[in-house]
Order: structure tokens, then sequence, then C-alpha cells
């Protein structure tokens, strides 16, 4: 079990360019003065824009990762279901191999209104290259 299933966010329609998920707000996803809890909208929204990221993947040959997370909160949720959407806005090769993916992502609730939205940025990163970095940590020990 991830933390995709204790929060219970489900990936309800996704392509290569497009995401949408959801999140029932619960008890469990409150920060104690009843609001929902940043660090849940966050993970909803880095789960939309990873599902994305993860859609062409080659994963016998590389690994998707959110590496930047950029989100403004604007409303405070308290019920329902919030409703993530992420959108591929662009792609550029990594200095260091890969690609990076840049997602916009926005967080609604059941009115339509904007809970939160922003930029993840995800990167592409070949397994040889998580294997040279994995040897070089194990070296410098």
């Amino acid at each position: 079990m991830g933390l995709t299933d204790l929060l219970a966010i489900r990936v309800v329609s996704a392509s290569a360019k497009r995401v949408e998920a959801t999140m029932p707000i619960t008890p469990d996803v409150l920060q104690p003065f009843g609001f929902v809890h940043g660090g849940a909208t966050l993970a909803l929204l880095e789960t939309a824009a990873s599902a994305g990221a993860t859609f062409e993947v080659d994963l016998e040959r590389e690994r998707p990762f959110g590496v930047d997370v950029q989100v403004r909160h604007r409303k405070p949720g308290c019920e329902g279901m919030l409703r993530a959407v992420a959108e591929l806005e662009r792609e550029e090769p990594s200095r260091a191999g890969g690609v990076k993916q840049f997602w916009n992502v926005a967080a609604y609730d059941d009115e339509g209104d904007v809970v939160s939205e922003g930029v993840i940025m995800a990167k592409i990163v070949p397994l040889a290259r998580l294997a040279e970095k994995e040897r070089e940590r194990n070296q410098a020990r």
C-alpha cells in the first residue's frame, strides 16, 4: 500500500498530455483546523503529473521522478471531492541526460473553484544514469 492508496487517490483518465485524478476529502486528509492539508493536495497534484509522465516512459529503460513543485494554495477545501488536472506544457532535454517535463496542475473542488494550482516538473531518468549515481554513492561510503 502506498501514499496514493492511503489518500484514496484515483486516476480517472490519463493520456500523455492530460491526466485527471480525484481524492475524497475525508477526516484523514484534514489539518487540525478542518481544512484539507496542503500536503495532501500536493500529493494529489503530483500523482496526476507523475501518471502523465509515466504514460510514455519505457520502464525497462527509464523512470519518472517529480523533481520540482511550485504550487500555490488559493482556497481551502473542507468536504466533498478534489479533482486534479495535469496538462503537459512542454518537454526539454536535461543536461544530465533524460527529459524534463513541465506539467500545469490544478486542483478543483466540487463547485469547480481552484483550490491549488501551479507547475510540477518531472524528470525522466535513464536507468543507466540511476545505476551510475548509485555506484558513486557506494564508492563515497
